[in-house]
């Protein structure tokens, strides 16, 4: 196995370590063009893989992106600080505002694409809502875009029994969202439980999220609780991972 330490450690990687220095010292801002495989090939007297894995490697850890026809370049994306806590506390959608506006501090999240359908529970949702497979839900799936950026899509899963014939059946759910509505429909969420994974994206959903090749995902599966522990809403994220930071800050 080879050393990650002193002079064993791969050439592609000492590359990829100097490059990291220079963008974090500021050598190479945001928006700047690092060397090209060319560049690297004739400083460090390696073989064009070893330049590319290089580069490969900061465009995974996502400080740099790929432009075709035109080099690799530090990126200029400012991560999403995604607030676990606060964004949903009810003051934050019982006052009328978005969850996701936690998030992006002034910055505008767009929703580019959203489905509502109704259909009916596969096992896995099913199980989670705590009703029979093949049960009637309402799907709500949206894709957000930041700044040009696709950063998560997600797909939230409700009883039908308790949304028919609301706004959380439609594309606008108004203010506060789907928890607001929730909370007019009687069936307040009042906790929640997330579970958090991180792993590599089918090939649908690296292009939905326009990933470069190797950056991972997060997936965040939330689930909303009423005051009588009932499932009120299944919520499954799909987050670029190396557009955000996950902030979760609470008492001891």
């Amino acid at each position: 196995m080879t050393s990650q330490g002193g002079s064993r450690q791969p050439k592609y990687q000492r590359i990829a370590d100097a490059l990291r220095t220079a963008i974090q010292s500021g050598e190479y801002g945001p928006g700047d063009r690092l060397p090209g495989e060319n560049d690297l090939m004739a400083t460090y007297d390696v073989a064009r893989m070893t330049a590319r894995q290089a580069l490969g490697v900061l465009q995974n850890e996502g400080l740099a992106e790929a432009r075709k026809g035109a080099g690799v370049f530090v990126r200029a994306f400012k991560p999403l600080r995604r607030r676990g806590i606060q964004r949903l506390a009810q003051d934050q959608w019982g006052s009328g505002r978005s969850i996701w506006s936690a998030d992006t501090e002034e910055r505008e999240l767009v929703v580019d694409q959203i489905e509502v359908r109704e259909e009916g529970a596969d096992g896995r949702i099913a199980d989670t809502l705590d009703i029979p497979e093949g049960a009637r839900v309402w799907a709500r799936s949206r894709r957000f875009v930041l700044e040009g950026k696709p950063v998560l899509f997600a797909t939230s899963h409700l009883p039908s029994d308790v949304v028919a014939d609301s706004a959380i059946t439609q594309a606008d759910t108004g203010p506060g969202g789907t928890y607001a509505r929730l909370a007019e429909l009687g069936h307040k969420p009042v906790h929640f439980r997330e579970e958090i994974r991180s792993r590599m994206p089918s090939a649908e959903e690296a292009e939905r999220l326009s990933l470069s090749m190797g950056t991972p995902v997060i997936q965040i599966v939330r689930t909303a609780f009423t005051e009588d522990r009932r499932a009120v809403e299944v919520n499954e994220m799909t987050l670029d991972s190396a557009s955000y930071v996950l902030e979760y800050d609470f008492d001891a």
